[in-house]
C-alpha cells in the first residue's frame, strides 16, 4: 500500500499530497510529527529505529515521529501512531512547531513542518518489533551529553530539536508536567 504524506506551503497551508518515498527523494515539504514523552521523575523515552527503516536505520530518536496520513487531523494522527509504534496512549499537547531541511543517508532528504507534542507515561512501552530495535528512558542532562559525544548515533532532526528547544521542555517538566503525572 503507497503511503502518503501531506504536502504544506512554507506557513502550513495544505496543498497536496505526494508518495512518502517520492517526498523524501525530492524534498518536498511536508506535515510530519515528532512525540516526546516523559515519566514522573523526568526522564524521555527515546527509541532506536529499526534496522529495517528507509532511512536513519538503528538511530536514536524521540519517542515517536511519523506524518499525518491525507485528510487525518494531527488530533487523531498523533495518538494513532504513538500507539501503533509504542505500544501505549497519553494525553499530548502540542508544544510547538519548527520546520528543517536536513540530508539524510541514502541522499534522502527530511523537509518537515514539525508539530512537536509532549507526553507524560509512566509505564513500559511495548513497541512495534518492526519499526522500534530498541528503547529506553535517559534524563535530558545525559541524554544531552550523550548527543553532544555521539552525534552520528542520533537522528538530525532530534539532535536539532533537542539542541534548539531543550529550554521548552525543561521549563514544561519545572512547570510541574512531571510532577504531576
Amino acid at each position: 500500500m503507497e503511503e502518503r504524506v501531506v504536502l504544506v506551503d512554507k506557513v502550513g497551508n495544505e496543498i497536496g499530497n505526494e508518495d512518502k518515498m517520492a517526498a523524501h527523494v525530492n524534498g518536498a515539504l511536508h506535515r510530519a510529527f515528532s512525540i516526546f514523552v516523559f515519566n514522573s521523575k523526568g526522564k524521555l523515552l527515546i527509541q532506536q529505529r529499526n534496522r529495517s527503516k528507509y532511512h536513519t536505520p538503528r538511530l536514536w530518536s524521540n519517542t515517536c515521529c511519523s506524518h499525518p496520513r491525507p485528510g487525518e487531523a494531527l488530533a487523531q494522527a498523533v495518538p494513532r501512531r504513538l500507539a501503533e509504534e509504542m505500544g501505549f496512549v497519553c494525553d499530548l499537547a502540542e508544544m510547538f512547531s519548527c520546520r528543517y531541511e536536513l540530508t539524510l543517508d541514502n541522499n534522502m532528504i527530511e523537509h518537515e513542518l514539525n508539530h512537536v507534542f509532549i507526553g507524560f507515561y509512566d509505564g513500559d512501552p511495548v513497541p512495534d518489533p518492526g519499526e522500534v530495535e530498541d528503547w529506553r528512558w535517559q534524563t535530558l542532562q545525559n541524554l544531552c551529553g550523550e548527543v553532544s559525544r555521539s552525534p552520528d548515533s542520533f537522528t538530525p532532526w532530534f539532535k536539532l530539536i533537542i539542541k534548539d528547544y531543550n529550554s521548552l521542555f525543561d521549563k514544561a517538566l519545572r512547570g510541574g508536567g512531571a510532577a504531576n503525572r
